[in-house]
């Protein structure tokens, strides 16, 4: 006879924590004591539960699982820039990347364990797709990274963006799920405003983040303007094209009057010429985005792409610029270290 697998305890609500503690005699002070291990305190497993007694801590253990992430590998960059490699209970890897700037420390997290969407230039779409993240596992790589941020920078997480391994909208009730505990009060008590949530362009998925009227930001991996090379490298765009992600673009800001970024790798002979400044151009006039993001690219071994030149790079910055695009270059962080997405997991 097969073991019955117990429940995670994370996917029952106080409420119901409280029922089972009251059910076995427990007083009802215990419940908040539970709840802030779970939520606050970020035990991660029921022996750290310390103001808890044995006898509850093995009746807990008994009655329910608590599956949570752990730091397998992780590598320091010069510029500041941290990578892990976590693993999840039964050895999946995913990854997550402290990002400290002056103003800011941002979280890079995951959503799934590797990636369906297989775009040409990204480590993780080489990776098969295993699962989805649960909304516990999002929110334990926020718990470690911020961890990583008290012990080398003596200061909490300011930021989060959703652009690791994954598409964020493909795992779209686990994500809401995870961003609802980190802005919980009971969570971690962070601002949606800090939260940027990334997708590839999911046209469907964003119509109904309009309709959920979310309060994070949402940023769109453009990386190139006509749906002839998007398609080449993004396969996503074959079901999903520019005039659609536009539509729905304008119709998430309509509903939530929540700031929209374009990001957009330049990669070298495909999409940095001026005609691709200009296809960009026209793009950006079309939906209600506040930013472009250009990104250095990290190049990885198994893609064709390599980044242009400095000076290249700056033409075409030069030229949205002209253009009153309001564009920024995002510096390349982590060149020393795995810091493309997927590629410390690929190892």
């Amino acid at each position: 006879m097969s073991t019955p697998v117990k429940p995670n305890i994370r996917n029952f609500s106080k409420e119901e924590i409280g029922e089972y503690l009251e059910s076995i005699g427990e007083k009802k002070f215990r419940i908040q004591q539970v709840w802030e291990w779970l939520w606050q305190k970020h035990a991660f497993d029921f022996q750290s539960m310390s103001n808890l007694s044995k006898e509850l801590r093995a009746k807990l253990e008994d009655k329910f699982s608590f599956p949570s992430l752990s730091v397998h590998a992780t590598q320091y960059s010069e510029d500041g820039t941290v990578k892990s490699r976590f693993k999840t209970h039964e050895g999946h890897p995913i990854e997550g990347v402290l990002i400290p700037t002056e103003e800011r420390l941002t979280a890079c997290v995951s959503s799934q364990i590797g990636c369906s969407l297989s775009c040409k230039f990204c480590a993780t779409g080489f990776l098969d797709k295993k699962r989805n993240l649960t909304f516990d596992e999002i929110y334990d790589e926020v718990v470690l990274i911020n961890q990583q941020a008290l012990k080398l920078h003596d200061k909490k997480l300011t930021n989060i963006v959703f652009m690791g391994m994954g598409e964020p909208l493909l795992n779209y009730k686990q994500v809401m799920k995870a961003i609802e505990r980190i802005t919980a009060p009971d969570g971690l008590a962070m601002s949606p405003k800090r939260i940027t949530v990334s997708t590839a362009g999911v046209s469907k998925m964003i119509r109904q983040l309009g309709d959920d009227q979310v309060r994070f930001k949402l940023a769109l991996s453009l990386h190139a303007a006509n749906d002839r090379k998007r398609n080449e490298i993004m396969p996503i765009n074959e079901t999903n094209d520019l005039k659609s992600l536009i539509d729905a673009l304008n119709y998430f800001y309509k509903q939530t009057k929540n700031e929209i970024t374009l990001e957009y790798i330049l990669f070298d002979n495909f999409n940095d010429s001026f005609e691709d400044a200009a296809e960009l151009v026209k793009v950006y006039r079309q939906v209600p985005a506040d930013l472009v993001n250009i990104i250095e690219y990290n190049p990885i071994d198994y893609a064709r792409f390599k980044k242009p030149s400095p000076e290249k790079t700056e033409e075409f910055m030069k030229f949205l610029e002209k253009n009153r695009v309001n564009a920024r270059l995002r510096r390349s962080r982590g060149k020393d270290i795995d810091a493309a997405c997927g590629q410390l997991a690929n190892k």
